[in-house]
């Protein structure tokens, strides 16, 4: 996507150096647009873990480009004792994504086929660039099937401006590019529909005050910043016309773990009439997982929670405290969103029912959906 004007990436590898990969560092973002090289493994758990990357398909292709950097650090003698204990380390960055797993495990299926250690660290790059490739790809795609969604409301409004609302933030810089939840509504852009989104701020991160708002504005589309508390109130009063949500991980039979607080989204949007979706690549399914609520949910320091990071007068970046000394704090990350509040997943291969049958019709190859 575009900032600037200019086409950027959320990764990429050096072009320079092949050895060296490039991050857009988002704890910087919206004040300071900053890229970061990481050359070690280390520094890729630790971007993971600490936010420099945050969002499912980032995550993923982070990992994928972790486990390529981890395979030129092994040692030929124990290559792949030393690539799976890194392995176990890399995955345990971020619990809840399902897209970290699953990279770091295509990674290390694809180098378990050469013989020649040369061969394997070729293989792993090779692996790695494919996964930020397709993430692109289908999210692209997933913006193909979201904005037939949107020409449908657009229609019955008579062209009068769609109003989406967006928790989070499963945009652009959640993935490769496009984003998930952001690219039917860059879709609906192109083809000259009228889009407003409300930004829901998302505590206590503020992935959606600093990240989403910024991205939209890049993109030049219309968009306005809420509190979390607010979504309810504007679609009790026929403010918004759709909900899209990204998510985390999601079980195969329909049930999403998201940013927290989404599932009070879902719950306003169900009793108020409004659709719910959510959009996601297909790296994010969870196929052994039958239940939502078995999803880990990792917790954060509350320090999150008491504390938030801005710009003071002087464009200094400052930190203040929010809550009296010693207060105790919880920073549950994510919630889980049951499939019946769902209205549909938009997945690269079109829009799906949160149900266990319709999702394996929709990807055999997975199982039969028992």
């Amino acid at each position: 996507m575009q900032i600037n004007n200019r086409h950027y990436r959320t990764i990429w590898p050096d072009p320079d150096n092949s050895r060296q990969i490039c991050i857009i560092d988002q704890r910087q973002l919206p004040h300071e647009f900053v890229i970061e090289t990481l050359t070690s493994p280390e520094q890729v758990v630790t971007a993971i873990k600490d936010m420099h990357v945050r969002g499912a398909g980032l995550i993923g292709a982070t990992a994928g480009f972790g486990m390529f950097l981890a395979s030129l650090q092994a040692p030929d003698m124990g290559f792949t004792s030393y690539m799976e204990k890194y392995a176990k380390t890399l995955g345990s960055s971020r619990p809840t994504a399902r897209n970290l797993v699953w990279a770091i495990d295509r990674v290390l299926a694809a180098i378990a086929k050469d013989t020649d250690i040369e061969q394997k660290r070729s293989t792993a790059f090779a692996t790695a660039c494919a996964i930020a490739d397709e993430d692109a790809l289908f999210c692209q795609q997933i913006g193909q099937h979201g904005l037939a969604i949107i020409e449908e409301i657009s229609r019955k409004k008579q062209g009068a401006p769609v109003n989406i609302l967006t928790h989070c933030n499963a945009g652009w810089l959640a993935f490769v590019d496009y984003g998930s939840a952001t690219a039917p509504i860059y879709a609906a852009r192109d083809v000259g529909i009228p889009v407003h989104v409300w930004v829901d701020e998302t505590r206590p991160w503020n992935q959606g005050a600093r990240l989403t708002a910024w991205e939209l504005q890049q993109e030049n589309i219309a968009n306005t910043l809420i509190c979390d508390n607010c979504g309810g109130h504007l679609m009790q009063n026929g403010m918004v016309d759709m909900v899209i949500v990204g998510t985390d991980r999601t079980t195969h039979t329909g049930d999403v773990a998201n940013k927290i607080g989404t599932y009070l989204k879902a719950l306003a949007a169900r009793d108020n009439n409004i659709p719910f979706y959510v959009a996601l690549p297909s790296s994010t399914f969870d196929w052994k997982l039958d239940k939502g609520m078995h999803i880990p949910i990792e917790q954060r320091s509350g320090e999150e929670v008491t504390t938030i990071s801005g710009k003071d007068a002087q464009g200094a970046i400052t930190t203040v405290t929010l809550a009296a000394a010693d207060t105790k704090s919880a920073n549950y990350s994510f919630d889980v969103t049951p499939a019946r509040l769902i209205t549909g997943l938009i997945t690269e291969r079109g829009v799906v029912k949160a149900e266990r049958q319709a999702i394996h019709r929709l990807f055999p190859e997975n199982g039969t959906g028992r």
